[in-house]
């Protein structure tokens, strides 16, 4: 099923996700976590988290495109409960968002991250990446902590992306 996407302004987008007890939610999560999948690629994203489609939970999704030519092939991560434990480096690109159609922006992020995390098994991973994996998952985590990208902007930056954001929330 394809969930609503929250824009920005939603309260949800601003709250931090309540964590997940895997063995409480043990049931449900194969078609939230479903859901979120076939809503992320129905939406061209490349992640999703739970708080975008109005869900208080520590859960994000990711598909990661992989070059294999015209064929659109994709890596999945499901992450509960993820947090960052080590990042280093800086690197600057262009963002987009889900919950903020149309706005691209240029952020500043760790280059590489390890990030600790319980897969949809339950099971406990580790991953360090770099590149965009770790943009995504950097961008995905903010959102579990109640920040979004342009939460990282400051000053003209800032100001330059509300009024764009003002501008294309009309379309919303």
């Amino acid at each position: 099923m394809i969930l609503k996407i929250r824009k920005y302004g939603d309260e949800i987008l601003s709250k931090k996700a309540a964590r997940i007890n895997f063995n409480t939610m043990r049931k449900e999560l194969p078609k939230i976590i479903n859901d979120m999948t076939q809503t992320c690629l129905a939406m061209n994203g490349v992640g999703l988290a739970a708080p975008q489609v109005g869900l208080d939970l520590s859960l994000a999704v990711i598909m990661l495109p992989l070059d294999k030519g015209e064929e659109k092939i994709y890596k999945k991560y499901v992450l509960i409960n993820p947090e960052i434990s080590l990042s280093k480096g800086v690197v600057s690109g262009s963002e987009g968002c889900l919950s903020f159609p149309g706005l691209d922006i240029r952020v500043e992020r760790a280059q590489e991250v390890k990030v600790k995390y319980l897969n949809e098994k339950g099971l406990p991973v580790e991953l360090k990446t770099s590149g965009l994996l770790a943009i995504i998952l950097q961008h995905e985590i903010d959102h579990l902590n109640g920040r979004v990208f342009i939460n990282r902007l400051k000053g003209e930056e800032r100001a330059a992306a509300v009024a764009k954001i003002k501008e294309l929330s009309k379309t919303w």
